[in-house]
C-alpha cells in the first residue's frame, strides 16, 4: 500500500499532549528537516512490502522504548562490553525490524545530518505501521533525544503477559497513563505473533485445582495445546496474536469478550468494571478505538529522558 494513499484514507487525529522530560512540539523539524516524516515513511513502506510483520514489530519496539527510561531509543543500542543492551534482553529477543529503523537514520542522516534522533525515527516508524495496517494516523510529537545507557536488565519492568487488571494498572500508572489509555494500547496485541512461552503457563498445568486456566475458552486452549506441543522444542513456535495479525482491527478486543485472549493480561481486562466496559465500547466502535489508541499513542510517546542526537542508532556519540 502506498502511504500517501493509507494517510488519505484513514482518519487524522490530532489533539494536546503532555510533554514529559524535554519540552516537545509539533513544528520542530519544519525548517531543519522538513522531509524527515516522509523519508521515514517511505523506508517503513518499502520494508512492510517485503515483509508483512514489520509493522507489529516496529509497534512493539516503540512500546518497548518508551516503557523502560521513556522515549529515547535506548531499544536501539547494540551491546557493547559487557554490556547486554535492552534488545539483546528475552522480551526483545523476536523484534527483528531494527535494520528498519537504521535504515532510515541512514536515510535523513544524508539529508538532514546530526538533526533528528533516532527516537523520533521509531515514533514516526511506529505511527507509519499503524497506518499502514489500517489504522488511525496522528501528528508525532516531536524533538526527543536519544539515551546513553540501554541495560537488558531494565527490561524486567515491562509489564507481563502474566500480569493480573491490578499489576497492569499500576504499571501503567507509573508512566502517566490511564486505564483508559491502557486499554487502547492493548488495542496493540491486533498485530503480530505470541511466542507459545507468553502464554504455556494458561493452556496445562495452570495450578492444583484446574489444568487449564479457568478465564480461556476450553476449545481455544486445545488448539494451542496443539501448536505448542509439550516437547516442543522450536524456539519461534508460537501462534498470531488474532485471525487478521496484519491489520489494525477491533478483533483482539472481540477474542477477549471470546475468553480467546492469548495473554493472561488482556483477559484479565474483564475482570475489573471500568476496563471491562472499555474493552466493550472498543469491541464495538473502530471509531472509539482508533481515537483512543491515537491519543494515547501520542501521550505515551512525548515520555522523553534522553541526552543526544545519535549518529548511528546503534552507538552513542
Amino acid at each position: 500500500m502506498n502511504i500517501s494513499m493509507a494517510f488519505g484514507a484513514t482518519m487524522l487525529i490530532i489533539v494536546s499532549y503532555v510533554a514529559m522530560g524535554s519540552a516537545l512540539s509539533m513544528n520542530r523539524y519544519d525548517v531543519s528537516c522538513p522531509n524527515v516524516e516522509a523519508i521515514v515513511a517511505k523506508v517503513v513502506t518499502d520494508a512492510t512490502s517485503r515483509d508483512k510483520t514489520v509493522p507489529a514489530t516496529l509497534l512493539r519496539m516503540h512500546f518497548h522504548d518508551c516503557f523502560i527510561r521513556g522515549c529515547d531509543g535506548s531499544i536501539l543500542l547494540e551491546s557493547r562490553g559487557g554490556n547486554k543492551a535492552e534488545r539483546d534482553a528475552p522480551p526483545n529477543k523476536s523484534l527483528h525490524a531494527f535494520y528498519v529503523i537504521e535504515a532510515a537514520k541512514r536515510a535523513v542522516e544524508a539529508v538532514c545530518p546530526a538533526v533528528v534522533s533516532c527516537a523520533d525515527i521509531l515514533a514516526f516508524a511506529a505511527r507509519d505501521a499503524v497506518v499502514l495496517s489500517g489504522g488511525p494516523r496522528w501528528e508525532v510529537p516531536k524533538g526527543r533525544k536519544d539515551g546513553r545507557t540501554s541495560k537488558a536488565s531494565e527490561t524486567s519492568t515491562l509489564p507481563s503477559p502474566l500480569f493480573n487488571v491490578s499489576q497492569l494498572e499500576k504499571s501503567f500508572a507509573l508512566r502517566g497513563l490511564s486505564p483508559q489509555e491502557l486499554v487502547a494500547l492493548i488495542g496493540a496485541h491486533t498485530l503480530g505473533f505470541a511466542h507459545c512461552s507468553s502464554f504455556e503457563k494458561r493452556i496445562r498445568n495452570f495450578n492444583s485445582t484446574h489444568y487449564v486456566d479457568p478465564t480461556i475458552r476450553p476449545s481455544f486452549a486445545g488448539a494451542l495445546r496443539g501448536a505448542c506441543p509439550l516437547k516442543n522444542k522450536a524456539p519461534n513456535a508460537g501462534v498470531a496474536m488474532d485471525p487478521s495479525s496484519t491489520t489494525f482491527d477491533t478483533n483482539h478486543y472481540k477474542l477477549i469478550l471470546n475468553r480467546q485472549a492469548l495473554f493472561a493480561s488482556d483477559q484479565s481486562l474483564l475482570t475489573a468494571p471500568q476496563t471491562k466496559a472499555l474493552v466493550y465500547k472498543f469491541a464495538t466502535s473502530k471509531r472509539d478505538f482508533h481515537t483512543a489508541f491515537a491519543k494515547a499513542m501520542i501521550k505515551m510517546s512525548s515520555l522523553n529522558g534522553g541526552q543526544e542526537i545519535r549518529k548511528d542508532c546503534r552507538f552513542v556519540n
